[in-house]
């Protein structure tokens, strides 16, 4: 993964980062409260040599010293001096147990050692620290005395007595929480990569436009009202609006001299959006003044009439079966925009798309119409659209974000180009409103969401597309730019 897709994946799970902080966070904090709190009372000795009488012999007792220093050290975390502490305090445990609470350290090229004792009790943990500064000056004593008699070459002096602790060494609320969340987010970066990586669905126009081999020409961003009415409100300059007024526009840029008349929308799977394209494509073609005719050529689950609220008894299996004109069987809409029902659904609808009939009607809506819009079934479960494909100007894949998976738009593109199709485009269906693709073909939506201006003002929409170079199928997208003046 490059940059630009990491930080897309941390954009898209940034809920992961809240979590694995918070929880992270939560557990550092709730295992300190968990812990029993431990003190820890500090005492220091200090070593010196009893034979000073001179300059000379004060060096060499320093060295002296300095030599005995860590074998001190060793006696300090030793059994024989947790034995007598045990024994002199009566405490109810074993000696090994003591040794793991005595901590000792020489500071180097000197005589000093520090010793601390942790104990659940601060006031036993200094108890044991001065039961530590009393026996251990015993020990070396005993231990430096000649076994002739007389006096050890060696002082220990108890330079920094023990105190109480008043707070706890450990736990550490506060650095355990902050390491938590430090862990917390790691590992919910981590996550965020690892589900961008595994997510094998559709979501970036780059990657779209590299799949199809054509350019992503339209983004519509998800609108619950469109969910259940289908028709975006046109009365009104809505973002859904206004996205599909900007598809139409972006169809002007992929054929300039010859612009695709005859359109048809497909998907590689169902329930991507193509049927709502398909009816918004086409009436905000009308609205442009363009005669219009849509097409439900989806003859085993046709809902273009369906969400027009037209009649679906009578349509396009009747003209193609050669029982009805088509000029009987269209239903007009709205000015400038008929619809063709499904019709009957007959035993063989890929067969009736594929026939010179499908092909004969296809011109003469040609010659009537500015466009045909045509929707037709998904590519990859049935293969009633791959007939029909070549017969028409061009097709729009449907694409649904977060849900098309990629294998599949590939091998539906790879379909349509098998059997010498034209693959106009792309439609990037259903994004998060607030998602950066949405943000990039959006107009005036991002820094004023209750406010949408209207391009009638004088204001130019700009959008972006993304398109392939047509030496490649699947060189680099390039970013493009169209502009719609709404006059």
């Amino acid at each position: 993964m490059d940059l630009r897709q990491v930080l897309t994946a941390l954009r898209s799970g940034w809920w992961l980062l809240v979590v694995g902080m918070l929880s992270g966070g939560a557990a550092g904090l709730g295992g300190s409260l968990l812990q029993t709190p431990v003190y820890e009372s500090s005492t220091q000795f200090f070593v010196s040599s009893t034979e000073s009488a001179s300059t000379s012999d004060a060096y060499q007792g320093s060295q002296f010293s300095q030599e005995r220093v860590e074998s001190y050290v060793r006696l300090l975390t030793g059994d024989e001096l947790a034995g007598r502490i045990v024994a002199g305090l009566a405490l109810d445990m074993e000696p090994d147990e003591l040794v793991q609470r005595i901590s000792a350290t020489a500071a180097s090229n000197t005589v000093l050692i520090d010793v601390s004792v942790t104990d659940s009790s601060a006031g036993q943990a200094q108890r044991l620290a001065e039961a530590v500064g009393q026996e251990f000056p015993r020990l070396v004593t005993e231990l430096e005395t000649p076994d002739g008699g007389g006096r050890s070459p060696v002082k220990v002096t108890v330079t920094e007595r023990p105190e109480e602790p008043v707070t706890p060494v450990s736990p550490r609320p506060r650095r355990n929480a902050a390491l938590g969340l430090a862990i917390g987010l790691l590992a919910g970066i981590g996550l965020a990569i690892t589900r961008a990586r595994l997510d094998r669905t559709v979501k970036d126009p780059h990657e779209t436009a590299e799949l199809v081999g054509a350019p992503v020409i339209g983004a519509v961003v998800r609108d619950d009202d469109l969910k259940r009415r289908h028709v975006a409100d046109r009365r009104g300059n809505s973002r859904t609006a206004e996205d599909y007024r900007q598809l139409r526009t972006n169809l002007q840029f992929l054929k300039v001299d010859a612009p695709p008349r005859v359109i048809m929308v497909s998907s590689a799977m169902p329930s991507e959006g193509k049927t709502t394209a398909v009816v918004n494509l086409a009436l905000a073609l009308a609205a442009a003044g363009q005669r219009v005719t849509a097409v439900d050529a989806d003859l085993r689950q046709p809902e273009v009439t369906t969400y027009l609220g037209l009649s679906g008894g009578v349509g396009l299996t009747n003209v193609l079966a050669g029982t009805a004109d088509v000029d009987d069987v269209k239903q007009l809409y709205v000015e400038r925009l008929s619809v063709i029902a499904a019709g009957p659904t007959p035993p063989n609808p890929g067969e009736m798309l594929a026939s010179s009939n499908m092909a004969r009607l296809i011109e003469k809506l040609r010659k009537t119409n500015d466009y045909v819009i045509i929707d037709v079934p998904p590519i990859l479960p049935v293969a009633d659209a791959i007939g029909l494909a070549p017969k028409v100007d061009g097709v729009l894949l449907s694409v649904r974000y977060g849900s098309t998976r990629k294998d599949q738009l590939q091998q539906a593109a790879a379909t349509l180009s098998r059997v010498g199709a034209t693959t106009l485009g792309a439609i990037l269906n259903i994004l998060p409103p607030q998602d950066e693709v949405a943000t990039a073909y959006g107009y005036g939506y991002g820094a004023e969401r209750g406010r949408v201006e209207d391009p009638r003002d004088g204001a130019v929409p700009q959008r972006t597309f993304w398109r392939v170079k047509s030496s490649s199928r699947h060189a680099r997208p390039r970013r493009m730019f169209a502009t719609e003046q709404e006059g």
